[in-house]
């Protein structure tokens, strides 16, 4: 996500954090490279030049000038910037438990609306809402099929029939939804390979039709300026309320995240960062600015371990890490447990200090959590709870039996037998006070 754009402005900021002091000349230079890095983002030019503009305002000014960390504060103006240029305006997709909403997505076919309905039903069911998707996409082939699998899987009804007429679709929706005490109707509706009049004409009739209370434009990320482009069309014919941005996990430049709102005057309220229909994201633009000059998204990352670790559970894993009695089987359950989270390269990329740090090509394989599961798994009970007792025959059968080579399994003891260590000097008391000196050095 942004893996270029963020690349290419750490090194401007690590180039000014090296100067005790800066010069005109030194922002100048700065704001240069920040120019051509946003360009190269495929960020709107005319955005662009307002976002150096309004940077170099602050910038050169005695808040900088006169501070005695002037790169730091320089990297905090860029960071406001970021944040004014994507700000939501406190948007927010309101949906109640005690009457039906009705929501609309719209975009170009391609740009994933059909799975953005998935996610955005998922998302709401999990905050104790009622959901319902609609399949009024009745031109692509097996736009309807690919709802209804989906439906399936996260155990969500879909209204279709079979005919084109979107209309009876619609309105057979909008009663199964009173009869059935739905919460949150969504309406995934037919897209174009471009822009064409009898789409268009459709959308706005079936807008008359709904009255939806929200319209989504559901964009592609990976096409950076062209969503943008489509957004303001979109927009000028439909009037919508807010985008999901999808795709955001494949969007190295991060263009359409940056020139949208400017254009369109309308937020993104979320994002999707992966190929699970559990990857939805609230869009929050000082997060995502956070993301973008690699400082991590720490807030993003907590609310993720909370939805994903058991509080009571974690409580227990915690008194037992203490006392030194972390075994395997605790081990296999924090595997799971970070799955639930995402990817492992999303997860590291959240961490202040690790996102910018990783090559922006790289790519960690989670295969390495099957690998791992499969070894454990493998193990007898009491082999998981007492790996000291694993001789060279056993080894050689869990290798067999998890389709992993000996190698791998000692690989996986040894890496065990070191955390356990790590976790015992740190459980004594002069752990802890190393431990408290590490965080404070790391603040």
């Amino acid at each position: 996500m942004f893996d270029s754009l963020t690349d290419r402005l750490d090194k401007v900021f690590r180039n000014l954090r090296g100067k005790g002091y800066l010069t005109e000349q030194n922002i100048k230079d700065a704001l240069r490279e920040i120019r051509i890095a946003l360009l190269e983002a495929d960020v709107n030019y005319r955005i662009v030049k307002n976002f150096i503009s309004e940077v170099e305002k602050r910038a050169i000014g005695e808040e900088v000038m006169k501070s005695l960390t002037p790169g730091q504060q320089v990297v905090k103006i860029v960071y406001d910037q970021l944040v004014a240029l994507m700000d939501t305006e406190g948007f927010e997709l309101k949906v109640y438990n005690n009457k039906l909403t009705k929501v609309m997505l719209v975009g170009l076919q391609g740009s994933g609306k059909t799975t953005a309905c998935a996610k955005l039903a998922l998302y709401y069911r999990k905050k104790g809402i009622k959901p319902m998707m609609v399949a009024c996409d009745v031109y692509r082939p097996a736009a309807i099929e690919q709802l209804k699998i989906l439906g399936k899987q996260i155990d969500i009804p879909v209204v279709s029939e079979d005919t084109k007429d979107v209309y009876k679709i619609a309105e057979k929706a909008l009663n199964l939804a009173s009869q059935q005490l739905i919460n949150l109707l969504i309406f995934d509706t037919a897209g174009r390979l471009q822009i064409d009049e009898p789409m268009m004409d459709e959308l706005v009739r079936l807008k008359a039709q709904i009255k939806p209370d929200y319209i989504l434009f559901v964009a592609d990320a990976t096409t950076g300026q062209e969503a943008v482009n489509v957004a303001k069309e979109f927009y000028d014919k439909l009037t919508f309320d807010a985008v999901i941005l999808t795709k955001l996990d494949g969007d190295a430049r991060g263009g359409a995240a940056l020139s949208i709102k400017a254009v369109t005057d309308r937020p993104i309220a979320f994002v999707g960062i992966g190929e699970k229909i559990s990857d939805l994201e609230v869009f929050y633009p000082d997060r995502m600015a956070s993301r973008i000059l690699g400082m991590g998204d720490v807030l993003t990352l907590i609310e993720k371990a909370e939805q994903a670790i058991d509080e009571k559970e974690s409580e227990k894993l915690a008194k037992k890490m203490l006392k030194n009695q972390f075994t395997l089987n605790d081990f296999l359950k924090q595997l799971q447990n970070i799955k639930k989270m995402g990817s492992l390269e999303s997860i590291i990329r959240m961490i202040p200090g690790m996102g910018h740090k990783l090559p922006a090509d790289l790519k960690i394989d989670d295969k390495a959590f099957k690998h791992i599961e499969a070894i454990i798994q493998s193990m007898t009970e009491k082999e998981r709870e007492h790996p000291e007792i694993i001789n060279g025959s056993r080894r050689l059968r869990i290798a067999k039996g998890s389709g992993q080579s000996v190698t791998e399994v000692n690989r996986l003891l040894r890496q065990f037998d070191e955390m356990k260590k790590m976790m015992k000097r740190f459980s004594s008391p002069q752990g802890k006070r190393d431990l408290e000196n590490m965080m404070k050095r790391s603040g």
